[in-house]
């Protein structure tokens, strides 16, 4: 599956030393991790860690799939709104979910403090902005609901966004305890951290097919076979190649980054900025100044198109930034688009499958992922050391039964 195209930003940020082979021998693990993007570097880095011997391919490049184009935004709240996660899920569930990713946003934190690459993760504020006056009542609800349940958040109205932006906007809720980061230096961190914890890393190394029996996997790879008893598929959207979801749906999304800007002191605290209307404007700057802008989701085009598809939806998209922030300066540097999954219900899949014994999932469908990948690994990690946590387990249940609902 061609998952980027365009030009993304974050590999020119960085040049990792680290030099992984490809793998040219039969071997046997613990535990085995396809995916050499966010979701398989978390879960290495947390299995490598608690001291099992853990191996990870990759038919790419580490970090050369989705995670190359993730736009970087890690935030506690959702495209589906707690009030709606209520509704759909009931009240214990929905809770839970939002408390979820609270964790993960603090496991990110440290975890990033403990990396001996600059992952560029930066303590941000988080701004919802009503993108119609219809829109103001859905804020309003959902800044009570936080409230009841402990999330911090505040309500602003048009007055104190006009004294905090060069924009109007009826409303927005403000939330603190997010997170800005390069999710490509990131996942470069966190894969030399896991190799510093024992973890083989095999880039370049396609998975053909795995086998199962009753004492584990046997994994067949181009020029080797892996022995594992427990397998972690962190194939991203590559997993509907593996097994189709039903809960899930793949489409495009579109991002561009400018060229760095010699002011941004109009933009309020640098804080990541997106709104209520479906599919939405996202913002946020980066460490030189540059702003990140991303949206336009849509059905993807045909292959021959996509490059200038990201052309042009990259056009749009600085326009877009434009008409917030009128800077003199402001010019697209970068533009890329890529494919992007998310599911009818608004929760992740985590797990595992009848079809798949000894496996587990990493599937961080939705505008979250880095956050779903990190509930993800810690739930995985936990069950394969033998904790399993079935009540959390099942919330992101791959069978579970899932119904559209309003985000």
């Amino acid at each position: 599956m061609d998952l980027v195209y365009g030009t993304p930003y974050w590999p020119s940020t960085y040049k990792s030393d680290a030099d992984y082979p490809s793998l040219d021998t039969d071997i046997s693990c613990d535990c085995l991790i396809i995916g050499g993007g966010m979701g398989g570097a978390l879960t290495s880095r947390l299995l490598a860690e608690r001291g099992l011997d853990t191996v990870v391919i990759d038919k790419r490049k580490i970090a050369h799939g989705s995670s190359s184009a993730n736009t970087g935004l890690l935030q506690y709240t959702n495209d589906k709104t707690l009030t709606s996660c209520i509704h759909t899920f009931g009240e214990n569930k929905g809770v839970r979910f939002y408390e979820l990713c609270r964790e993960a946003m603090k496991q990110l934190t440290e975890i990033a403090r403990k990396l001996d690459t600059d992952p560029w993760f930066i303590p941000r504020t988080s701004f919802c902005f009503a993108s119609s006056e219809e829109d103001v009542a859905l804020l309003e609800e959902e800044y009570q609901t936080l409230q009841k349940y402990g999330f911090e958040a505040e309500l602003w109205y048009a007055d104190q966004i006009k004294k905090h932006f060069p924009f109007e906007k009826p409303a927005a809720l403000y939330t603190k305890g997010d997170a800005e980061v390069n999710p490509y230096r990131f996942v470069q961190g966190l894969f030399e951290s896991a190799r510093q914890h024992g973890a083989r890393i095999y880039e370049q190394t396609e998975m053909i097919h795995c086998d199962y029996d009753d004492e584990g996997v046997w994994c067949y790879t181009s020029n080797g076979k892996i022995r594992a008893k427990r397998i972690v598929y962190a194939t991203g959207y590559e997993t509907q190649e593996i097994k189709k979801d039903r809960a899930a749906y793949l489409k495009s999304t579109y991002a561009i980054t400018t060229k760095p800007l010699p002011d941004l002191s109009s933009w309020h605290e640098q804080a990541m900025i997106w709104e209520t209307a479906r599919p939405y404007l996202y913002m946020r700057t980066t460490p030189d100044n540059r702003i990140i802008a991303g949206g336009l989701d849509e059905e993807s085009p045909d292959k021959d198109l996509r490059e200038l598809r990201a052309k042009h939806q990259g056009e749009v998209l600085l326009e877009e930034v434009r008409s917030y922030f009128p800077l003199d300066a402001l010019e697209m540097d970068y533009a890329w688009g890529a494919v992007f999954g998310n599911t009818h219900d608004g929760l992740p899949l985590i797990g595992t499958h009848p079809d798949y014994p000894h496996s587990y999932f990493v599937e961080g469908y939705g505008g979250n992922g880095t956050v779903y990948s990190m509930i993800a690994a810690t739930l995985i990690a936990d069950a394969i050391s033998g904790k399993t946590n079935e009540e959390d387990m099942q919330l992101f249940s791959l069978t579970r039964t899932s119904k559209p609902s309003p985000a």
